[in-house]
């Protein structure tokens, strides 16, 4: 598509970050706080534009999961919903996902790549790592979404096939989580398909795990993502982070600047960085949820919503939220 025949999403500065008491840069975007009515509180930027939102969609994808009936203990369904770091445990839980199906890491249809985390990355290249399916940030997904292939009896073999059972049953559960109909479907960066939508329908498919009922599937993808947070994500990251400072909250980054919290009284928060940078997520982030819990919000949360800028290694200014 070429900017004559594309509109725009109106967005506005949401982060910046400041040298020396100057202005340096600034992140525009957009972001949408909502209420448990499933209406808007507080809107910034294009409420009303779709965005994909890439891996935030991997845990309303395992509640696809596990209304199909695909039994996995709370580590696997955390990390079926992750977009984890690499480490040996991250891989051994994905392998264990697949081994249980009677599966096997070449059964993967994912990218390769390196393990996400820096450190997690350094340690497996002075190891003699090297690409694989399984260190890939995505392999506990498709680690899940094989095993249900192997459950259903439907074929493993281009199961990221447009046309695969698997297809339909992802779009479906995220339109009924969402409550929006999806219009235009294409690739992620691993292989499964994404879809673009609202930040408010996106924000409302996080409420609705969050304040999900005991025994539903929901609830259950939202325990084990709470239980497990450092599989979600990993050590120093900063979705991790949020959850371990904000009980309760389950939370998903994405890539290309994406974030999605729920919170268990039914509210949400989601944020589209129109830049796609990956720094400028947190900040914006933490400053909708403060303004819905106020006084309640721990301290601990504050740490995640400013940076230092360094020079010569010392703070000398900062990425904050405007």
């Amino acid at each position: 598509m070429t900017p004559a025949n594309r509109s725009l999403p109106a967005h506005v500065p949401l982060v910046a970050a400041s040298r020396g008491g100057q202005l340096e840069s600034i992140h525009y975007g957009s972001a949408v706080l909502l209420g448990p009515d499933g209406r808007i509180a507080m809107s910034l930027g294009d409420a009303g534009a779709r965005f994909y939102p890439r891996s935030a969609l991997k845990p309303l994808f395992a509640v696809a999961m596990l209304r199909a009936g695909l039994e996995l203990d709370d580590e696997q369904i955390a990390l079926a919903a992750a977009s984890h770091s690499g480490s040996g445990r991250h891989q051994q839980v994905a392998l264990s996902t697949l081994h249980q199906a009677g599966l096997q890491e070449e059964d993967l249809g994912n990218s390769r790549d390196l393990p996400y985390g820096p450190a997690e990355r350094q340690d497996w290249l002075a190891s003699g790592g090297t690409a694989t399916r399984l260190a890939q940030n995505c392999s506990g997904k498709h680690a899940a979404l094989l095993a249900l292939c192997r459950l259903k009896g439907w074929p493993t073999a281009g199961y990221l096939g447009e046309d695969h059972p698997l297809a339909d049953l992802l779009a479906q559960t995220v339109q009924e989580l969402t409550g929006e109909r999806i219009t235009t479907v294409s690739t992620d960066g691993c292989g499964t398909q994404v879809y673009p939508l609202t930040l408010a329908a996106l924000a409302r498919g996080f409420a609705r795990l969050a304040s999900a009922a005991p025994g539903t599937a929901e609830h259950r993808v939202a325990s084990a993502m709470r239980r497990h947070p450092d599989l979600v994500a990993g050590h120093g990251r900063d979705v991790t982070e949020l959850m371990l400072r904000l009980p309760g909250a389950v939370a998903k980054d994405g890539f290309e600047g994406i974030q999605a919290v729920g919170l268990p009284d039914g509210w949400a928060v989601a944020v589209k960085i129109a830049d796609g940078t990956d720094r400028a997520r947190m900040p914006i982030t933490i400053k909708l949820l403060t303004a819905h819990l106020g006084a309640a919000a721990p301290a601990a949360l504050q740490e995640l919503a400013s940076s230092p800028a360094l020079g010569g290694g010392q703070p000398v200014g900062e990425l904050a939220a405007l």
